[in-house]
């Protein structure tokens, strides 16, 4: 992404972040390695409580370090145990679900505030804001309070606010996950817009938010990185069951046997060409990634039903083996226990190597 010209005629320069990220938990520690190149859009994703918010709260001075160290282009704003560098003072802004806007200021003067904060002239600051207001759109919003705005328009002044202040760094928390469908999906395009060229880590539980805004996707479990990767590499190559849920697909471990896949009874083949490649390597760990939607119950290897959930589209049949989606007319002849027989057409399975 190439780097967008700030309000005011000057450019901003994308920062570098460096950061590795140590904080001890009761439960487990979260330690966690990043770098964003300059104007990089990196999202992150994993279970709740795997970390993601820490790593946030870290980056933008909120959670002090157990251990690390935290630099954006070579500045270092945080070493453990001795450096901790104020937030007001870091040049990151975080931007989260609740919008957070002064309730008793207009729309206007909440997106002045960092800039008049900073020393800019209080007609230029207003101006400023103007601009930014028009950019997120929201053209003639200026005189508007909060309370008169909507959940939408409210996320929409607050990133005009964060990037008014014209931030180095750019940190997202689930932004879009208050708002409905629609709203979220105008969100959405407008930060896609916004933030080109902006140094961003985005932390989401939402796949469509990642491909959509980021150029990179870190997987974290336990406070741990397990992949990272191109976006769309990561979601269509998963390597843990963890990243295939956030990626949508079912991931099977079994071995390469005779050009496909073997586990327990069950095989599975291919057509991708990379796949084969994989499946030649006799023996060799391998995983069998597809959708559940493209699972055809009715024939092929047995599973045990654990349990049925409820989807917009229909039901998910959750077996021992993966799961199924099928139509409320097929779920309704399906009980917990019961063995059903299961395949996949080899032109909707893919194979990753397993470890």
């Amino acid at each position: 992404m190439s780097a967008a010209p700030a309000i005011g005629g000057r450019i901003s320069d994308a920062a570098h972040l460096r950061a590795r990220v140590v904080v001890r938990r009761r439960d487990f520690d979260v330690d966690l390695a990043l770098e964003v190149s300059p104007g990089e859009i990196v999202a992150v994703m994993g279970r709740s409580g795997a970390g993601k918010s820490t790593l946030l709260g870290t980056l933008a001075g909120l959670t002090p370090l157990d251990g690390g160290e935290i630099s954006v282009d070579g500045r270092l704003l945080d070493r453990a145990p001795r450096l901790r560098t104020a937030p007001m003072q870091r040049g990151i802004v975080l931007l989260g679900q609740d919008a957070r806007l002064f309730p008793h200021l207009s729309a206007r003067e909440n997106v002045a505030f960092g800039p008049r904060a900073a020393g800019v002239p209080a007609s230029v600051a207003r101006s400023t804001a103007d601009e930014w207001l028009t950019r997120v759109g929201l053209p003639g919003a200026g005189d508007r309070r909060p309370a008169q705005l909507s959940g939408g328009e409210q996320q929409r002044v607050a990133v005009a606010r964060a990037l008014a202040a014209e931030p180095r760094v750019v940190l997202l928390d689930e932004p879009l996950v208050a708002l409905d469908a629609v709203t979220a999906s105008e969100i959405r395009a407008m930060l896609r817009d916004r933030l080109s060229g902006v140094t961003t880590v985005a932390v989401t539980h939402d796949a469509v938010d990642a491909a959509a805004l980021a150029d990179r996707l870190v997987i974290v479990e336990r406070g741990r990185v397990t992949q990272e990767g191109p976006v769309r590499e990561v979601l269509s190559a998963p390597a843990t069951e963890i990243a295939a849920r956030i990626a949508g697909l079912e991931r099977l471990v079994g071995h390469a046997r005779g050009g496909g896949w073997v586990r327990s009874g069950a095989r599975l083949e291919t057509t991708d060409a990379a796949s084969l490649a994989l499946a030649a390597v006799e023996g060799a760990p391998l995983a069998a990634v597809f959708r559940a939607a493209h699972v055809r119950l009715g024939e092929g290897a047995a599973a045990t039903v654990s349990h049925l959930e409820p989807t917009p589209a229909g039901v998910r049949v959750v077996t021992d083996a993966g799961a199924a989606e099928v139509s409320p007319a097929v779920a309704a002849e399906l009980r917990p226990g019961d063995v059903v027989r299961w395949t996949v057409a080899p032109a909707h399975v893919r194979f990753v190597p397993a470890s």
